[in-house]
């Protein structure tokens, strides 16, 4: 009986939230992915750089 009113009380709570629309969903998008793509190169660059110290100076 619990989980039924859980999910009564989730439906209720969805219905209160405030949900972007297109244009501000879009921007919102390109920045998280863009973050994402930054920090994966950036730590790929990180990873490159920490290998080759390593294998210049433990060869």
């Amino acid at each position: 009986m619990n989980l039924i009113k859980f999910f009564k009380n989730v439906s209720r709570e969805m219905k209160k939230v405030s949900w972007p629309r297109g244009r501000e969903l879009t921007r919102y998008t390109i920045i998280v992915v863009s973050t994402v793509a930054f920090v994966a190169v950036y730590f790929a660059v990180v990873d490159l750089g920490i290998t080759q110290f390593l294998n210049v100076f433990f060869e």
